[in-house]
C-alpha cells in the first residue's frame, strides 16, 4: 500500500475558472505572528538593536480571471521563512517574495505592531520605553513595479493652549495629544525619525519615566511653547513637506481636552511635487 503522504492529490486551486472575473485582492487577514524589527537608524546609538514584537498581518495578491483560487498556506509559509530583522527595505523585499511564492502579478502586505522607543528623560537622563502604534504597508501594483511603501504611526505628545495661557492669571490648561502620521515614502525612513517629526512639532514630548527635575522641565517647556491643535497639525505638515523622502502625507491630531468632555482634532494632507 502506498504511503498516504505520497499519494497524488488534486490541486483544486490551480484549476481553470470560466467566469472570467479577475479578483483584485485575495488573501489572509487577522494573522497574529511574531516579528523581529531592526530598531534605530543610521547615526543613532540604538542602530543595530533588535526589537521583538507581535504583528497583525494582512496579506493579499491579485488573482487572474482564469485561476480558480490562490494557495492560502503560502502566506503563512512567507511568515515562517527565515529572514533578517525587518526594516522597510526588507519589508519591501518580503512583498516581492510574496508575489513569487503565489505566482501573482500584484499584491499588498501590511503589518500593525506596537513599537517601543527607548527615550532618555530631558534632565536626569534616566531611560525608559515608550510605546507607539505603527503600521507598515507595501503595495506592488504590477510585477516588476517599484513597491509603494507607506507608514502610519500614532505618537503621544503634550499641547498647551495659547489662549488659556494668555487670559489666565495662573497657569494654562494642557492636554495629551495623539499625532497620527500616514506617510507615503520615496525612500525608507525609520520609525524613530518619523516619531521625532511629531514630537518636535508639539508643545513638549512625553516620556515613560520622569524624575522631579524632568517634570519641572517638561511642564515649563510646554508653557513656553503653547500650540493650538491647528498649530500642531500645520507644524507637522510643514516638517513632512520639507522631507525629500516623503512623497505624500496625511496628518491627524487629536487633543484629549482637560477642561472639556470631548476632544479637539484637526487633519491636513499634502504631497511633494518634485
Amino acid at each position: 500500500m502506498n504511503a498516504p503522504e505520497l499519494l497524488p492529490l488534486i490541486d483544486i486551486q490551480s484549476q481553470i475558472d470560466t467566469r472570467q472575473l479577475p479578483i483584485q485582492a485575495v488573501g489572509v487577514k487577522g494573522v497574529r505572528y511574531p516579528v523581529r524589527l531592526r530598531a534605530g537608524h543610521a547615526g543613532q546609538a540604538s542602530q543595530g538593536r533588535h526589537l521583538d514584537t507581535v504583528g497583525h498581518w494582512t496579506m493579499s495578491v491579485g488573482l487572474a480571471a482564469t485561476v480558480k483560487g490562490t494557495h492560502m498556506s503560502r502566506f503563512i509559509e512567507l511568515l515562517e521563512a527565515p529572514r533578517d530583522p525587518l526594516d522597510l527595505p526588507g519589508f519591501a523585499a518580503m512583498a516581492r517574495e510574496m508575489l513569487q511564492r503565489l505566482g501573482a502579478d500584484s499584491g499588498r502586505i501590511s503589518v500593525q505592531f506596537p513599537y517601543f522607543l527607548r527615550k532618555a528623560a530631558p534632565v536626569s537622563g534616566v531611560e525608559s520605553l515608550l510605546d507607539i502604534d505603527v503600521t507598515w504597508a507595501c503595495h506592488i501594483p504590477t510585477q516588476g513595479a517599484e513597491p509603494e511603501l507607506s507608514v502610519t504611526l500614532t505618537v503621544a505628545a503634550t499641547s498647551l493652549c495659547p489662549c488659556s495661557k494668555e487670559i489666565s492669571a495662573y497657569g494654562a490648561h494642557n492636554q495629551r495629544s495623539h499625532i497620527t502620521l500616514n506617510v507615503q515614502l520615496r525612500q525608507a525612513m525609520s520609525i524613530e525619525e518619523l516619531a521625532r517629526v511629531a514630537e518636535d512639532s508639539a508643545s513638549c514630548a512625553v516620556y515613560g519615566l520622569l524624575k522631579r527635575v524632568d517634570e519641572k522641565h517638561v511642564t515649563e517647556r510646554a508653557y513656553d511653547n503653547p500650540k493650538f491643535v491647528e498649530d500642531l497639525v500645520r507644524d507637522v505638515a510643514l516638517a513632512l513637506a520639507a522631507e525629500p523622502r516623503v512623497k505624500a502625507y496625511e496628518v491627524e491630531v487629536e487633543n484629549f481636552e482637560s477642561i472639556h468632555n470631548h476632544s479637539a482634532f484637526a487633519t491636513i494632507g499634502g504631497h511633494r511635487d518634485d
